[in-house]
């Protein structure tokens, strides 16, 4: 009787091992916060030693500020997409941040804001993010300020009163049971309306197709 080889471990390219580490640190970075990615943390969820992790971020830091990175990348360009109309894009941009979908992407960035304080290499990154989230969202209200969608003199300003409105909302996003006064739980869409000119009602209606579907 011959018996059959014994299974071998298949050795992934570099740049595929990285990839699988970055995505896991991220994936615990949303789901439990950056506290938690440890090199042992991603080692068993991937099912190897943490040795295997250290050998491409040296310094738990390092995996710490990548994944944070990663995370909010990926969830920048969901909350950013390339068609439809200026107002439907910002619908959908205040549909995900007032609807949860972007609860956990909120989260993150509270936790990060926290842990800055203690690591200058990931206050930097954040302010990094920050910028890139700026430009983004600027450059969607000089398109809907074309276009006639938006009545904004200072698309800069309108973006910067957007994002204060967001990170307010967010400020209580750990808090336990919730509070369902239109004022909080459509504050970002009310200071959307005002800050870009949009007649009272008509973003709210936007949003309010996006939530339902």
């Amino acid at each position: 009787m011959v018996s059959s080889p014994a299974a071998q471990r298949v050795r992934k390219l570099p740049e595929e091992r990285r990839e699988e580490i970055l995505a896991e640190a991220a994936a615990i970075a949303l789901g439990e916060g950056l506290e938690r990615i440890t090199l042992r943390a991603v080692a068993d969820r991937l099912g190897v030693r943490p040795g295997l992790i250290s050998h491409y971020y040296p310094a738990a830091e390092d995996l710490v500020i990548a994944a944070f990175v990663r995370a909010v990348s990926e969830e920048r360009e969901e909350l950013f997409p390339d068609d439809g109309t200026p107002l439907a894009r910002m619908a959908h941009l205040v549909a995900r941040i007032e609807g949860n979908g972007a609860f956990e992407l909120t989260r993150l960035w509270l936790n990060a804001r926290h842990l800055c304080r203690f690591s200058p290499a990931l206050a930097e990154a954040l302010q990094a993010q920050e910028y890139l989230d700026r430009t983004r969202l600027t450059a969607l209200i000089e398109d809907g300020a074309a276009s006639g969608d938006f009545m904004v003199e200072d698309p800069f300003a309108a973006c910067i009163r957007i994002l204060v409105a967001i990170d307010g909302v967010g400020a209580y996003v750990n808090n336990v049971g919730s509070f369902d006064y239109p004022a909080f739980t459509r504050f970002v869409t009310d200071v959307c309306e005002w800050s870009l000119g949009v007649p009272a009602g008509k973003l709210r209606a936007e949003v309010d197709i996006r939530e339902e579907s």
